[in-house]
């Protein structure tokens, strides 16, 4: 009885050790089936594939569908370019949402479908040239790297730091030895 159990448990682990390489083989082949590359790069998108060919002067167009267009002519349209190595095309001024890229050759197939998200743009940061520089310097370092202070606030500054020192060793010195003041 522990022998049959035994034996139907390991050929089923067998099993299933031998179909996870088909498995995990099959995933990737189903991504690379679309023939399109999509990128985004702030409020631009873009395809590239290298699936269409030539035919009476065109490669094909390609189309940006929002979330609310289902099919491919109420999308924003742009003629492919390129070679017979790569075509590709481009969408500038995209606001922030999710979008569908669908490529249609010229002739008539369709190179691949592919979701992509444009994200907000990012706001430019403003550079400051190499001669604009702080009227003052820096001020960095020991005695105040804001403003000057007068004689007065030093002064009092250097008596809390003073009275600081004194309770400080008056403290360790009383810890030290509890019988003395």
């Amino acid at each position: 009885m522990r022998t049959s159990r035994f034996l139907i448990r390991s050929g089923l682990t067998v099993a299933a050790v031998a179909t996870l390489p088909l498995t995990l083989a099959s995933g990737p082949a189903a991504a690379r089936v679309s023939g399109i590359s999509v990128s985004t790069t702030g409020s631009t998108a873009s395809v590239v594939t290298s699936a269409c060919t030539q035919s009476n002067g065109s490669w094909g167009t390609a189309a940006l569908l929002s979330s609310g267009q289902g099919s491919f002519a109420q999308g924003r349209q742009v003629a492919l370019s390129g070679t017979a190595a790569s075509q590709s095309a481009a969408w500038s001024g995209v606001s922030p949402g999710t979008y569908t890229v669908v490529v249609m050759c010229s002739s008539g197939a369709t190179a691949g479908t592919q979701s992509v998200i444009v994200s907000a743009p990012v706001p430019s940061v403003p550079t400051i040239s190499a001669t604009a520089s702080p009227s003052r310097g820096v001020m960095g370092g020991l005695g105040g790297t804001a403003r000057d202070y007068g004689p007065v606030t030093m002064g009092v500054g250097g008596a809390l730091v003073g009275a600081g020192v004194i309770g400080a060793a008056w403290f360790l010195r009383r810890r030290s030895k509890p019988h003395r003041f």
